[in-house]
């Protein structure tokens, strides 16, 4: 089912058959360099398990850009134990975090990126949802651009978050308002 599209892009739901196409993404290391991290490739069985097992309230999409199925997207709500660690323990609202790779790299620096965060946040504020995090690494220099020209905020810095390449990696908690 598709989500939304706007111009020639559109995200549509994960669905089995999308697999075997983030084994190929998962197991790129141009890819693995930015996302899940080089010494991370995925087989069909990690996928599964990863994409495929135990992913209730998370909304798990594949990126089309001109009819060809070029990344991945997730929407979800944040859990309680992340809103009291980014800081908003007592914000009553929802809050949705956002996760997105483009998996080929052919599509990359040409805009791609920034048409998906622009319509993702349109579409998730469609829905009600006026606050979105994501907490990209801050090495990750073009992602950040990315998202705040998207209108995201560098809300937190978030020092050794995240396992990447070994390594537990600093991140920025990025916050859009609507």
């Amino acid at each position: 089912m598709i989500l939304f599209q706007k111009d020639e892009l559109s995200v549509r739901e994960l669905t089995e058959k999308d697999a075997i196409t983030l084994v190929k993404w998962l197991s790129d290391p141009t890819i693995l360099e930015y996302y899940e991290g080089r010494d991370r490739p995925h087989n069909l069985q990690q996928v599964h398990k990863h994409y495929y097992e135990n992913r209730d309230n998370i909304t798990q999409c594949i990126i089309e850009y001109k009819g060809k199925e070029i990344g991945y997207v997730q929407f979800y709500p944040i859990t309680a134990e992340e809103r009291e660690k980014y800081g908003y323990k007592n914000y009553e609202e929802p809050i949705y975090g956002m996760d997105q790779y483009i998996g080929e790299v052919d599509c990359w620096n040409k805009g791609i990126g920034t048409k998906l965060i622009k319509s993702s946040t349109e579409y998730l504020t469609s829905k009600g949802i006026n606050k979105i995090v994501m907490d990209p690494q801050a090495w990750n220099h073009r992602a950040l651009r990315t998202y705040e020209k998207c209108g995201f905020i560098k809300k937190k810095f978030l020092p050794k978050h995240e396992l990447h390449e070994g390594e537990m990696k600093d991140c920025w908690l990025m916050e859009y308002n609507k």
